[in-house]
């Protein structure tokens, strides 16, 4: 039987989104832990999260790039990509790690960020993030 994360690609390949919807529990809790006040509860906003994704990137393609289950828990590696309506890129990667609940994704805590293409190399990054008075 396919892993939740291999089944929620396939239902996020589908670009339906009662599909998607369908593989989290009534009482589903989502976490972004870099973006706190993103946190949401329930089925009905998964629904209506997926239906503007796929609504805003009509050829939205999901790729499990690396998956480990341990027990009821799943840790997936994802790329998302296609365009948005108006044409441009639309670029996400990062992690996702799912706890499973009968079967059901009961919680789902999301590391997943737009694709930065800026020419800002390690050293800029370090500089930037860190404000160190060392990388004058």
């Amino acid at each position: 039987m396919a892993s939740l994360l291999e089944r929620l690609g396939d239902a996020m390949n589908s670009h339906d989104p009662v599909r998607v919807a369908s593989l989290v529990a009534q009482d589903y809790e989502s976490s972004q832990p870099a973006h706190p006040a993103r946190a949401f509860g329930g089925r009905e906003q998964v629904l209506a999260n997926w239906s503007a994704v796929f609504q805003g990137v009509p050829d939205f393609t999901a790729r499990l790039i690396g998956a480990a289950v341990d027990g009821e828990t799943e840790w997936g590696e994802w790329e998302w990509h296609g365009h948005h309506i108006d044409g441009s890129v639309f670029a996400m990667r990062g992690v996702v790690i799912l706890s499973v609940r009968n079967g059901l994704i009961a919680r789902m805590r999301l590391y997943v960020e737009p694709v930065d293409w800026g020419e800002g190399d390690i050293d800029a990054a370090v500089r930037d993030l860190y404000r160190s008075p060392m990388s004058d």
